[in-house]
């Protein structure tokens, strides 16, 4: 297996690893991110927490996705949604810190879909 390969490797298994945690926090019913849900678009904890619920099951969907092929649309989810995610800890009053330290969150996801190029159609997008 050459170099390439080894990393884009190291990036799946990296980008699955966050997205299984962050799943299978999510559909523990995480109490903070329930209430960051409320605050963020005014739900009743309960609407929140049933969110966050299914947040929780696609963000296992992607990683299981990611581990068995890199379709650049499901990495370019991953960088956006792993960004926002942690966007959201300064615009709920976490702190920068917070969303500094998640850099990786959203590099990995991204640096995995320019290593294996950008696409050049739309259909490219789903290969």
């Amino acid at each position: 297996m050459n170099n390439t390969k080894i990393v884009q490797w190291v990036l799946r298994i990296a980008i699955a690893g966050e997205f299984i945690g962050h799943g299978l926090l999510a559909l523990g019913g995480k109490a903070d991110w329930i209430k960051w849900i409320g605050m963020m678009i005014g739900t009743s904890p309960e609407t929140s927490a049933m969110l966050l619920w299914w947040i929780g099951g696609f963000d296992l969907v992607v990683a299981l996705i990611v581990l068995i092929r890199s379709i650049p649309a499901i990495l370019l989810w991953a960088t956006f949604w792993a960004f926002w995610t942690a966007l959201v800890r300064p615009l709920v009053g976490v702190g920068w810190l917070d969303f500094v330290e998640r850099s990786a969150n959203w590099g990995a996801p991204l640096a995995l879909l320019l290593l294996i190029g950008w696409p050049k159609s739309w259909r490219e997008w789903l290969k």
